[in-house]
């Protein structure tokens, strides 16, 4: 059963992603490769190394799926919708959501209503894994 609070999350996330798709039109003509594997690899700012093997790194985590050839079997709009919010694909997913402040808990006061990376940084991201096999 779908809670109103939730149906509104769904509808909040709904608009988040249809203005963060936009705004990526313009940004994926700016996005880096090379800045998106910094991200990748920053443990403290993504943490994506910490939960997948990436493209590029000796070392990765097992928890998640490994993102190495993702660009064969993913789409970049499928890829950025799921690191912006996979929880839109698996709703009991453990992937943090990167663009989202809805319905989260026990989230820092500093860290409060800020998502976990700027639309620029996902589409770095985006860009990186998408990039031609290394």
């Amino acid at each position: 059963m779908i809670t109103r609070a939730a149906s509104f999350g769904a509808l909040a996330l709904a608009a988040a992603l249809a203005a963060a798709s936009a705004q990526a039109q313009t940004l994926a003509l700016s996005a880096s490769a090379e800045r998106g594997r910094a991200l990748l690899a920053n443990r403290v700012e993504s943490g994506c190394i910490l939960c997948h093997a990436l493209p590029g790194f000796a070392q990765g985590g097992e928890l998640g799926p490994s993102l190495v050839a993702i660009a064969q079997r993913s789409s970049a709009q499928e890829l950025r919708r799921r690191i912006a919010d996979a929880r839109l694909f698996n709703p009991e997913t453990i992937m943090p959501p990167y663009l989202s402040t809805e319905e989260l808990q026990a989230v820092a006061p500093a860290y409060r209503g800020r998502t976990a990376l700027s639309p620029q940084g996902l589409e770095d991201i985006v860009a990186y894994l998408m990039a031609p096999a290394r």
